[in-house]
């Protein structure tokens, strides 16, 4: 993702905060975890330091498997992820109102 979005802005530019925006971005759709690493701008190496923590706190769910990859998406039912669903929609509503002004 080459332009900064507003939720990489408010919460740092960091292999975490750049792939749950990736995740919240493209919630609709599942992902292998080589695809989220360089959509997201990570590198899988470092996703992978990661990638456990969101799985065992239920931020992210495997959806399938497809050939020998797992996809994964972001758990929109989980009510954390509700929560960051709703801060990423008010960030941008906030930024769009200052752009208004």
């Amino acid at each position: 993702m080459e332009n900064e979005t507003i939720f990489v802005e408010v919460f740092g530019n960091n292999p975490i905060t750049k792939v749950l925006d990736f995740l919240i971005t493209y919630q609709l759709f599942d992902y292998p975890l080589t695809e989220i690493a360089r959509n997201s701008g990570v590198s899988y190496s470092t996703l992978q330091t990661f990638w456990s923590k969101l799985e065992r706190n239920n931020i992210v769910i495997k959806t399938r498997r497809v050939g020998k990859s797992d996809l994964y998406k972001l758990n929109t039912k989980n009510p954390a992820v509700k929560q960051l669903l709703k801060l990423d929609w008010n960030l941008i509503k906030g930024a769009e109102q200052e752009i208004n002004v």
